[in-house]
């Protein structure tokens, strides 16, 4: 080695990630916290927190760490809300939701009695509503439909790294520190104070945070100024003492309200579980008493501008013996979101016990005063109201809620803040504990004289799901007389007297699974018998103006129902109540529409025509009578679990196909070479256009990553698996594949065109293959323009659907897909590739060329397996009665043009193509041509005369 010459090291990839990366990560040091590195923060906390809480000296380490995560679980604030920051954050005042998390990660006490020096990290969010695909309202004949779900998540809008110091006598944090905002390109540092006051009583009165984030910036006009951002929490302390639930012991708890009887909670819960209330959110309906005209009925007073038609509940702290800390929100009607709507004008901090002798719980609700454009005087005050929740025993057809409840004020009626009573309910709860719920039919009796007669006459040779099966839920659309169409879910809720066992009650962590005795079993089979009793629970979102009901702006509407299941015949026969909305929202029977047929007829398991579930909702009303509607057309297209299963296993089936079918290729292409290597002389005669075409076809969907051929997306098609272990594996096999044929395929490109420059003709070579290129390259742009033309006609006349298919249990379904421009243009290329012979046909009649250039196993071989999909796409059209275009994976509609006209023209085109180029490599290039076309431009072979015969 000569050490006398610089030697340069190359710089690996993983070297240069990590030296950008070390570039690009910020410190952690105390510099990097304020944002500027020529600053101190012990000099920015005294000239922003110091007349806080004064800097003080560390205490040598001898706190214990029970002491270290008491204080910290003290300053945490995980349930925290805040307004303000739309200059710096780019957010509008109608953002319904913002959140924030405060997570201490060092505390050191200070020689100062009680004061801790903290270093924490401070997270703004904000709630934003996602939807896998967009919902889609229209439906064309054998097309599976779906409803796309809808949630939300948390959008991170900045993050500060904050050091300051806690007085745990005066409840007071000052922090100072920086931070940036998400998707900020500049990456902005912004220099922040945060001061925060914890109220040190472990009470519902200590238990509200409140503080302000504020910019180090003055000047108003800086780039990086911004408005005092307002913040309010909930201390989860866990010294925490239900101080009113205690006083009041119950006796402001109202009994014997004549509610029926109420579900109990399970020891489990009671001793510590908390899954039941605590933490959970959700959403109750606001029931008025018709005295509101005469007593106040808000509770808010009328300062708010609104009644509240719906509250939210949301539990932030649960204890042992069914204690539970919650919030209570009452947002205006053009909330629609699921998440707890804080807003501290109409929010109520409450606590609340379990009453084990009259199962329901009892609550005492505080307001939140001094609430002014900063929430940082704000506290907790006027706990003069009170509130019962229980879960009732029985279902029936007018009362199907799962929660019930009443919240009223214990004020005189003269006194300021009183309000009248007020019951909430909630009819979609999903984590109750069912296991002693029942269910009381009382409309069995007039269903069974309204419903036509016939209906148990069997159709030989026709089975249909029984009453329990999971085909008995379905996603249903709504078309009214005008043609609008609603959208929505139906499901049973009980089949005879037992809760439908896949129902969606999700049951709450500790409680226990009830084992099913041996008369419950019985029961359950009962529901195959030819008549079973049934109750179902739809629920649609309706657009505007449907049905006739005075709507002028999209709702949820609810129907109960009960009724009789046909099991032999496939009918369902069933009385409805349409849970109607006021605009007064005065509540009570009154409100339920209970004059409503549904007749619904379900589809044979092995349907043989394409049958899809069917119905009718109909008002029995006279048209006179205000609530009367037009008859409601029902339909779905939900596959049955015999289908999911058939398509699961043709699936398969495709899998394996696709892997046959590149694997020819590559042998084909393998022949080519192979025969090419045995007859050197015919290298020049293959078109290079059409070796380009074949190429491509090979190399786009690598390179594009069009999931080699799987078109649908991974996630899709997994779902519909369940497990997506075995597709991800054949998609490696068809991509590794596809690759060897892309290669076969260059390698015989590479010998054609090599060969082409050293031959003696390659002048008339190159010419004819000009004119090959002349010819195709406007037929296929001009197919191409064909192609956009039909999409933009096809689209005009359809709204956008999106693709997405999940399981309800196991229940498939899925939407049709408006197929976008890209996709159409990749079924175009298909069909280029379906007549990759054209090139050389044309090649052979412009050279008018007899060599034998193609092997025949090669050209008819790939003509076949281009072809069979075509073929294949028939035998699946006329066996199956239903579409599941996202589990094609072998003659995939999206990679061809796939019809009963394409199948029989496409193969026939090929096939034709193929015959030609055997007579053209048997008789001459143009022996395809009238014999007068064939002379007069056929190449005469001349001897060659060398000088020496000269």
């Amino acid at each position: 080695m000569n050490l006398s010459k610089p030697h340069k090291f190359p710089l690996s990839p993983f070297l240069c990630f990590l030296l950008v990366f070390i570039a690009n990560t910020p410190t952690t040091t105390s510099d990097s916290l304020v944002g500027d590195r020529n600053s101190n923060p012990e000099v920015l906390y005294t000239q922003h927190c110091n007349d806080v809480v004064p800097e003080s000296p560390l205490a040598p380490k001898t706190s214990s760490l029970s002491s270290f995560i008491n204080t910290s679980n003290i300053l945490r604030l995980s349930t925290g809300f805040f307004s303000g920051g739309n200059r710096i954050f780019n957010r509008t005042a109608t953002d319904t939701l913002r959140t924030l998390s405060f997570i201490p990660y060092d505390l050191q006490k200070t020689v100062s009695d009680g004061e801790y020096k903290v270093q924490a990290v401070l997270t703004l969010r904000n709630r934003v509503v996602l939807s896998i695909f967009n919902s889609t309202k229209h439906q064309r004949v054998r097309q599976i439909r779906f409803r796309g779900p809808r949630w939300s998540s948390w959008q991170a809008l900045g993050q500060f790294s904050l050091i300051g110091y806690w007085s745990e006598s005066s409840g007071k944090l000052c922090m100072v520190g920086s931070g940036s905002r998400y998707h900020d390109p500049g990456n902005v540092k912004l220099g922040v104070v945060l001061k925060f006051n914890y109220r040190i009583n472990a009470s519902i009165y200590g238990s509200l945070i409140s503080g302000t984030l504020e910019s180090m910036h003055d000047d108003k006009d800086n780039s990086n100024y911004f408005e005092p951002i307002s913040i309010l929490g909930l201390n989860k302390d866990p010294n925490y003492e239900y101080t009113l639930v205690e006083k009041a012991n119950g006796s402001d708890c109202l009994s014997g309200n004549g509610g029926g009887d109420s579900l109990s909670l399970s020891k489990s819960f009671l001793s510590g579980g908390c899954a039941l209330l605590g933490g959970r959110t959700g959403s109750y309906e606001l029931e008025y008493g018709s005295d509101c005209g005469s007593v106040n009925c808000n509770p808010f007073g009328g300062s708010i501008g609104y009644l509240p038609n719906s509250m939210y509940y949301q539990g932030t702290l649960c204890k042992q013996r069914g204690k539970v800390q919650m919030l209570l929100g009452f947002p205006n009607s053009s909330y629609r979101g699921s998440e707890f709507p804080f807003d501290p004008n109409v929010t109520l901090i409450a606590e609340g016990e379990w009453d084990e002798k009259e199962n329901q719980l009892c609550g005492v609700a505080c307001r939140i005063l001094n609430v002014t454009e900063s929430w940082a005087n704000a506290f907790v005050g006027d706990c003069s109201i009170r509130l019962t929740l229980r879960f009732p025993a029985l279902f029936t057809l007018r009362n199907r809620s799962e929660v019930v409840g009443e919240i009223w004020s214990k004020k005189d009626v003269n006194d300021s803040g009183y309000f009248g009573k007020i019951g909430f309910r909630s009819y979609w709860a999903r984590s109750i504990d069912a296991e002693r719920l029942k269910y009381q039919y009382t409309e069995i009796d007039t269903v069974r004289k309204s419903c036509a007669k016939g209906k148990t006459v069997k159709i030989k040779g026709k089975t249909y799901p029984d009453g329990s099966s999971l085909d008995m839920k379905f996603d249903m659309s709504l078309t009214d007389s005008k043609g609008k169409v609603a959208e929505g879910f139906s499901s049973p809720l009980f089949v005879g007297d037992q809760l439908y066992p896949r129902w969606g009650y999700r049951r709450p962590f500790g409680m226990p699974v009830p084992r099913l005795a041996e008369p419950v079993k019985s029961q359950l089979n009962n529901s195959h018998n030819s008549m079973v009793n049934i109750s179902y629970r739809m629920s649609f979102t309706t657009p505007p103006d449907f049905n006739s009901r005075d709507n002028t702006s999209s709702k949820v509407v609810y129907i109960s129902a009960e009724g009789i299941y046909y099991r032999d015949t496939g009918i369902l026969c069933m009385i409805g109540c349409w849970h109607l909305g006021s605009n007064n929202q005065v509540i009570s029977n009154d409100s339920l529409d209970c004059a409503l047929m549904i007749n619904v007829q379900f589809p044979p398991l092995h349907a043989e025509h394409g049958e899809i579930v069917k119905g009718t909702i109909e008002s029995t009303r006279a048209k006179s009578d205000p609530l009367y509607f037009e008859r409601l057309q029902l339909s779905s297209n939900s596959i049955t679990t015999t289908q999911a299963k058939a398509s699961i296993w043709r699936m398969d089936l495709e899998i394996t196909m696709v892997l046959i079918s590149i694997t020819l290729a590559c042998i084909f292409v393998g022949l080519q070479l192979f025969y090419m290597k045995k007859h050197p002389h015919v290298h020049p005669f293959i078109s290079i256009v059409m070796l380009i075409v074949l190429t491509l076809g090979h190399m786009i969907p690598l390179l594009l990553n069009f999931e080699a051929l799987f078109v649908a997306k991974r996630n899709q098609t997994n779902v519909f698996l369940g497990s997506g272990g075995w597709l991800e594996v054949n998609e490696v096999i068809v991509r590794v594949v596809t690759m060897v044929a892309f290669l076969l395929q260059l390698r015989l490109l590479q010998l054609t065109w090599s060969a082409r420059q050293g031959d003696e003709r390659q002048k008339e070579l190159w010419v004819s293959e000009r004119k090959v290129l002349y010819l195709t390259l406007p037929m296929y742009v001009a197919g191409g323009l064909i192609a956009w033309f039909v999409h933009q006609w096809k689209n005009s006349y359809q709204r956008p659907l999106g693709p997405f298919l999940r399981p309800y249990g196991k229940v498939y379904q899925l939407h049709s897909l408006r197929h976008s421009f890209w996709e159409d243009i990749k079924a175009y290329a298909g069909l280029l590739l379906d007549g990759f012979l054209l090139p050389q046909i044309l090649f052979n009649l412009f050279f008018n060329s007899g060599e034998k250039a193609l092997a025949s196993s090669f050209y008819i071989g790939t003509t076949i397996v281009r072809l069979l999909p075509h073929a294949y796409d028939l035998y699946r059209a006329h066996s199956s009665t239903w579409y599941l275009d996202l589990s094609y994976i072998y003659a995939n509609h999206r990679m061809d043009f796939y019809s009963t006209a394409w199948d029989i023209i496409i193969p026939c085109g090929g096939l034709l193509f193929a015959v030609l180029l055997y007579l053209q490599q048997r008789f001459g290039g143009r022996c395809v041509l009238p014999k007068r076309f064939r002379e007069t431009s056929a190449y005469e072979k001349v001897p060659v005369i060398s000088n020496d015969d000269l």
